[in-house]
């Protein structure tokens, strides 16, 4: 039998949590990880489709927003801390910008609180669609990696509210 990767037990963490972004198998039905432990997790995970996870994380519960600074805290590398930094904000944005979908899929949810947009030098514009092209620029600077950072926040987003929507159907 093999041995679950790291990546697979992260994703089926997920999966525990409602959260089928990323294809894999459920291991167990309940989380084992924190919520700390596991956004610091993802956060700190080698494989890029793991990390961006983190966008239907939080769109999913929000109410672990409570657990990012811990989680924030916890990691020992400026690029581990931008990645979530960067991710977390970019579902606060897209919170707002697909807020109605998102009530039609949950019900009514709290808000994510913007932690970071300051940190990272972002203006947070009351469009989300302006602050997540203005994000996914300091995206760019602060990472030094020219991707679309904007088509990035949005695939992610976009992808778990279609399987979402699939399920509610």
């Amino acid at each position: 039998m093999n041995t679950p990767t790291l990546e697979d037990q992260l994703v089926s963490e997920l999966w525990a949590r409602d959260v089928r972004f990323l294809m894999g198998r459920q291991f167990s039905s309940t989380p084992l990880l924190a919520p700390a432990n596991l956004i610091a997790a993802l956060a700190q995970s080698t494989n890029a489709r793991v990390r961006f996870s983190l966008i239907p994380f939080f769109l999913r519960h929000p109410e672990f927003s409570a657990e990012v600074e811990n989680a924030d805290k916890s990691l020992s590398s400026q690029v581990n801390q931008y990645v979530l930094r960067f991710y977390y904000t970019a579902a606060v944005f897209l919170q707002r910008k697909f807020q109605e979908r998102l009530i039609y899929i949950l019900g009514k949810q709290p808000q994510l609180p913007d932690l970071f947009s300051s940190k990272l030098g972002v203006v947070p514009e009351t469009n989300p669609d302006q602050a997540l092209a203005q994000l996914a620029m300091r995206h760019q600077i602060l990472s030094g990696q020219f991707v679309n950072w904007l088509g990035t926040y949005e695939h992610a987003a976009e992808v778990w509210l279609k399987q979402m929507e699939l399920q509610k159907a």
